[in-house]
């Protein structure tokens, strides 16, 4: 009986630690069948960098909006069919950009590793690698061993991905929904800090905040003047303006200085120091130093939510589309 019992113990931990390995994300995931997966991916998305510094802010912005919906599966790539509007075509998603650049690391990799390098991971790579094309050198660790998932639905991505005009209890919401905290929620809110918005995402703070033909209050008057000397009117949904002027190719600290000078371009921005709990974590983050190892330690929590590991899913041959 005693044998038995050592056997059934024996064999019991063999199979949660061989789970473990198979079923989770995962340090050089890719090491025995892909062992130059990470290597090509970095090349190819620093050489687009190099010619597009757009990129960076377009990756990350694609690889939040995958993991708010059905988690990182990589479902914002797939295109919508005669059948099925894919959350590609979203409201959101229209200011996502560089699905050119995925499929072009996406091809080279099935060249080199066929049916073994999943287009979610491809993207949580290239979100980190763009970023970190300005340091020449990682600014996060990026888990691999994520799948493909087979559903990508308009409806979810336009109702699960926060709208820059949230109020902080809705944003509060909807980071906790996705199992991630306030702490998170400022310190990913700094990504603001590369990239541009458009117009139309931010523009009744200038025009009709209240259905009065007023202004936001809560908005840095000069600032206010500034972005309606871009944004011409409520029907402008074309111009696009830097979300941190001066600094909007650069990652670094500086959203949060010139969001305490009330000047956080989208309402969702504002919103963070409307609490005391998210004022208190956007005064630490103007501490330079504290942006990358806070950044870091946040994309990894987000770049986990709701990963499809192990058997579940697919490897995806074409990023755009399901097998």
């Amino acid at each position: 009986m005693k044998g038995s019992l050592s056997f059934f113990l024996i064999s019991l931990v063999a199979l949660l630690l061989g789970a473990c390995r198979g079923g989770g994300l995962g340090k050089n995931f890719y090491k025995e069948t892909c062992p130059e997966a990470e290597d090509i991916v970095q090349k190819i998305i620093w050489k687009n960098v190099a010619l597009n510094s757009t990129l960076p802010a377009k990756f990350l912005r694609m690889h939040f909006h995958d993991c708010f919906v059905r988690g990182c599966d990589a479902s914002v790539l797939i295109d919508s069919t005669a059948s099925n509007s894919a959350e590609k075509d979203s409201i959101p998603n229209q200011t996502v950009g560089g699905f050119d650049v995925i499929e072009e690391v996406k091809t080279e990799l099935e060249k080199k590793c066929p049916g073994i390098v999943s287009c979610a991971d491809i993207v949580a790579l290239a979100a980190r690698d763009s970023v970190s094309f300005q340091f020449e050198k990682p600014l996060w660790e990026v888990l691999t061993g994520r799948r493909d998932g087979r559903i990508s639905l308009v409806s979810e991505a336009n109702s699960q991905i926060p709208a820059p005009s949230f109020n902080f209890s809705r944003l509060k919401q909807s980071f906790a929904s996705k199992g991630l905290t306030v702490h998170d929620l400022v310190v990913l809110s700094g990504g603001h800090t590369i990239g541009v918005g458009h117009c139309n995402f931010f523009s009744r703070r200038l025009y009709n905040f209240t259905g009065k033909g007023d202004a936001d209050p809560s908005l840095d008057s000069t600032y206010a003047a500034f972005l309606r000397t871009k944004c011409t009117s409520l029907a402008d949904n074309t111009t696009i303006v830097e979300m941190d002027p001066g600094s909007g190719m650069y990652f670094d600290n500086n959203y949060y200085k010139i969001l305490r000078q009330n000047k956080g371009m989208f309402q969702s921005d504002a919103a963070l120091l409307t609490d005391n709990g998210a004022s208190n974590i956007v005064d630490e983050l103007l501490d330079p130093a504290k942006i990358f190892t806070e950044f870091a330690q946040s994309m990894e929590r987000m770049g986990a939510v709701g990963v499809l590991t192990g058997t579940s899913g697919e490897i995806r041959k074409k990023c755009n589309v399901v097998n």
